[in-house]
């Protein structure tokens, strides 16, 4: 059974860091393009970061762009956010996401398999 667990969710201030990690089981995880999504309260879930197989790239979001780093190591399974500059709209629950994909995709539907997330809280 596909598993991905996030943690790494914390309370931070404005303009401080935390790095999130996504822990994957039973797949491969160079087939599959990976992707971070966030839900803010009352809001709907939204892509943030993603890497696709087809040629290693990397997208972000306009709103993390210059401040969020997704990586990710194969040899673990784990994939990374680092998530610096925090702003209290980048508060919400982070979601991990995988689907056997060669290019990302934006939309949620898209994403087979899901994590339960990860809270972070950016607040003065």
């Amino acid at each position: 059974q596909v598993q991905l667990v996030e943690s790494g969710g914390g309370l931070v201030q404005p303009g401080g860091s935390l790095r999130l990690s996504c822990a994957a089981s039973n797949f491969t995880l160079r087939y599959y393009a990976i992707a971070w999504f966030r839900q803010a309260p009352g809001k709907e879930r939204e892509g943030v970061s993603c890497f696709e197989n087809n040629d290693y790239k990397t997208y972000y979001a306009d709103s993390v762009k210059g401040r969020f780093t997704l990586s990710r190591d194969t040899a673990t399974k784990t994939v990374q956010l680092q998530m610096s500059s925090l702003k209290p709209e980048d508060t919400g629950v982070y979601y991990c996401a995988a689907a056997g994909l060669w290019h990302c995709s934006w939309s949620e539907t898209s994403y087979e398999f899901w994590g339960r997330g990860t809270q972070v809280t950016v607040v003065s």
